[in-house]
């Protein structure tokens, strides 16, 4: 005996079609970041900066400021923390939630988003310009400027995320992100290379 596959009625059909519209806006309301999240993402980053506008400094000035030679060093263990933060945070995240939202570890994590972008860059100009002026006080406020804006853009993007998912919920293609990734490897290279 074969039976029928059954058919949905019209309002069966409707409130099918009524979960799974919902289903990403109630995934996105649940999505939690672990604890100190932003704020280790925010330390993390001022620390890098800081890291790279001491690196950046003239032998001499170094040896003055009691760093020795190490200092052009600086600039590599910097992004190799942050890297170490990012990573163990990006499990916490996996862990926390299950699943991995899109869009999260580029915008979020490695600040691919308008606002962490153009707030880093600033900061950094900020930091190494200070630093070379010997105004070390405004080498690490800029240093915390830095780390605090790119924690806040990352908020902001789990809030607009969490408002509306489906517009927030792609991130950079893999190419691209790897493409940008070596170039930050050949311009950190260059200044190791020429500190």
């Amino acid at each position: 005996m074969e039976s029928t596959p059954h058919r949905p009625t019209a309002s069966e059909a409707s409130a099918v079609l009524r979960d799974a519209e919902a289903a990403p806006a109630t995934l996105a309301a649940r999505i939690a970041t672990p604890s100190w999240f932003f704020a280790s993402m925010g330390i993390a980053i001022a620390v890098q900066i800081a890291a790279a506008a001491v690196g950046l400094q003239d032998a001499d000035e170094l040896a003055r400021l009691r760093l020795g030679t190490a200092a052009p060093w600086l600039i590599v263990a910097g992004p190799a923390g942050f890297a170490a933060v990012a990573g163990v945070q990006l499990w916490r995240f996996r862990r926390l939630n299950g699943v991995w939202v899109g869009g999260f570890a580029s915008r979020v994590v490695l600040g691919s988003g308008a606002a962490a972008s153009v707030s880093y860059i600033v900061a950094l100009a900020g930091a190494i310009w200070a630093a070379y002026g010997d105004h070390w006080w405004l080498m690490g406020l800029w240093s915390v400027v830095g780390g605090g804006a790119y924690a806040l853009s990352g908020r902001r993007w789990m809030h607009r995320y969490r408002a509306n998912p489906a517009a927030h919920a792609r991130g950079e293609s893999l190419a691209w992100l790897v493409l940008l990734a070596a170039a930050a490897f050949c311009g950190l290279a260059l200044l190791v290379l020429n500190a």
